[in-house]
């Protein structure tokens, strides 16, 4: 008998260590070690104030957004035209995601060999799309044809994203859907 309890007590302890390195805050820290470090393989340039429409983006700058849930890491790639996005306009998208580790494989959505049609939400709308950060990406964006690379904590992505504590780097195209 004393054997048994034993056993049982020995698994009861070892299921609940088990458990405890996955607690979501355990998981939270792990991301942000994992950014952090992309941060610094990739020797980006951290600009903690939002650049103005004239600023030159350098190929490693890269602005910190706080306005959301958690910190978004943003660089505009290409400005686009001067077509203003509003809320609740339909913004078309093409990406690419690819998670932040060494290697990671890109899942592409940039054409139609990719996808057949691109994704679309309306902007201003965490019903259509619930990645906040894809928002703010498009708030930063600004204009219609514009692309963008973000890297969107879970806390920003999408809902699966959420769930598994998983963040992306994503490159971003828009259209306004006329």
């Amino acid at each position: 008998m004393k054997k048994i309890l034993f056993i049982l007590l020995t698994g009861i302890v070892m299921f609940g260590s088990g458990c405890q390195s996955n607690t979501y805050s355990n998981l939270r820290n792990k991301e942000k070690k994992l950014i952090e470090n992309y941060i610094s393989r990739n020797n980006l340039n951290i600009l903690t104030e939002e650049p103005g429409d004239d600023y030159q983006w350098g190929e490693k700058d890269y602005y910190k957004d706080t306005s959301g849930s958690d910190d978004l890491y943003f660089h505009l790639r290409h400005r686009g035209e001067s077509g203003k996005v509003l809320t609740n306009d339909i913004i078309v998208t093409r990406y690419k995601k690819f998670q932040l580790t060494e290697g990671a494989d890109t899942l592409s959505y940039w054409n139609t060999n990719d996808q057949a049609h691109p994704y679309e939400f309306q902007y201003g709308n965490l019903t259509s799309c619930e990645a906040q950060g894809w928002h703010i990406a498009v708030k930063l964006m600004k204009n219609t044809n514009s692309e963008c690379e973000v890297i969107v904590p879970s806390k920003l992505g999408f809902d699966a994203e959420q769930m598994s504590v998983t963040p992306y780097v994503y490159i971003i195209n828009i259209k306004v859907k006329q």
